[in-house]
């Protein structure tokens, strides 16, 4: 099992809603996910190879980010 609270089969808005402490990272890989209609309904997943991301990076840095 994994101790990382944020998975790539989330949704982003669940992640953003959840973490807001991740909005940071979004705007890092330049994701304007905070207003997006798909953000309802997307996963992490999605969004990174939407974008060109490499998914296991971003989850590492989107994890990073709500720590503590």
């Amino acid at each position: 099992m994994t101790n990382e609270k944020i998975t790539k089969d989330m949704n982003i808005r669940e992640v953003i809603d959840k973490y807001p402490e991740t909005i940071g990272v979004f705007s890092k890989y330049n994701m304007g996910c905070i207003g997006c209609i798909a953000s309802s309904f997307e996963k992490i997943s999605d969004i990174a190879m939407v974008h060109g991301v490499d998914v296991k990076k971003f989850l590492i840095d989107l994890n990073k980010a709500v720590k503590d």
